[in-house]
């Protein structure tokens, strides 16, 4: 089954270590340009902060990014993404900033508290495993639609739509190797008279 984790909305949490506040900030994003805007609303909103370390990590692009943002190499940007990685969470990204409370952390210092406030943040936001469906099509009597909600779900899919008119029209998804077994379900319950055809595959919350 083809799945991947990421996160469900934005989050937003913060922590003080020292005196030094640490907000951490995160959010679903699909591409790179999604995430560097992201990432310079934030630098925007904390433009008085004296850090805005960030990692983001996108699937399609197979691509892994982060910034220090001037704090000693190594202790920031690297832990951010770490919390990322941990977690096994793709197309999401996390902007941690800090302001400095005018007590020096050290190296093992700040690596704890930017992974403590990344983690944070994508507790926040909370994470959600996608699963690739069908997006599948079907028309039917009224009396057979009375069987298609809890077939639909046997399977592991919802229903999207219904349409009611002298027949029942619906768009439903499920796991995309389920359709087969749906199928075959479907066709013993109307004896060979039903079967749904496949629109698109589309990734949908598990």
């Amino acid at each position: 089954m083809d799945t991947y984790k990421t996160v469900k909305d934005f989050g937003c949490d913060e922590l003080v270590e020292k005196r030094s506040r640490f907000i951490g900030y995160c959010k679903p994003v699909s591409s790179s340009d999604e995430a560097t805007a992201f990432i310079s609303e934030i630098k925007s909103k904390h433009w008085d902060a004296r850090h805005n370390v960030y990692a983001y990590v996108i699937r399609n692009e197979g691509v892994e990014r982060y910034s220090d943002d001037n704090e000693p190499q190594g202790t920031a940007g690297i832990p951010v993404l770490d919390s990322i990685r941990k977690r096994g969470i793709t197309d999401c990204v996390v902007v941690v900033t800090r302001y400095f409370g005018g007590v020096l952390l050290g190296a093992g210092g700040l690596v704890r508290a930017y992974s403590a406030a990344a983690k944070i943040a994508i507790d926040a936001a909370r994470e959600r495993e996608m699963t690739m469906c069908s997006v599948c099509s079907l028309s039917c009597s009224y009396t057979m639609y009375g069987k298609i909600p809890s077939l639909v779900a046997r399977y592991g899919g919802s229903i999207d739509e219904s349409d009611f008119a002298d027949d029942v029209s619906l768009v439903f998804h499920l796991p995309e190797d389920e359709l087969v077994a749906f199928n075959k379900a479907l066709s013993e319950e109307s004896s060979g008279k039903y079967a749904a055809s496949e629109l698109e595959k589309k990734y949908f919350d598990k």
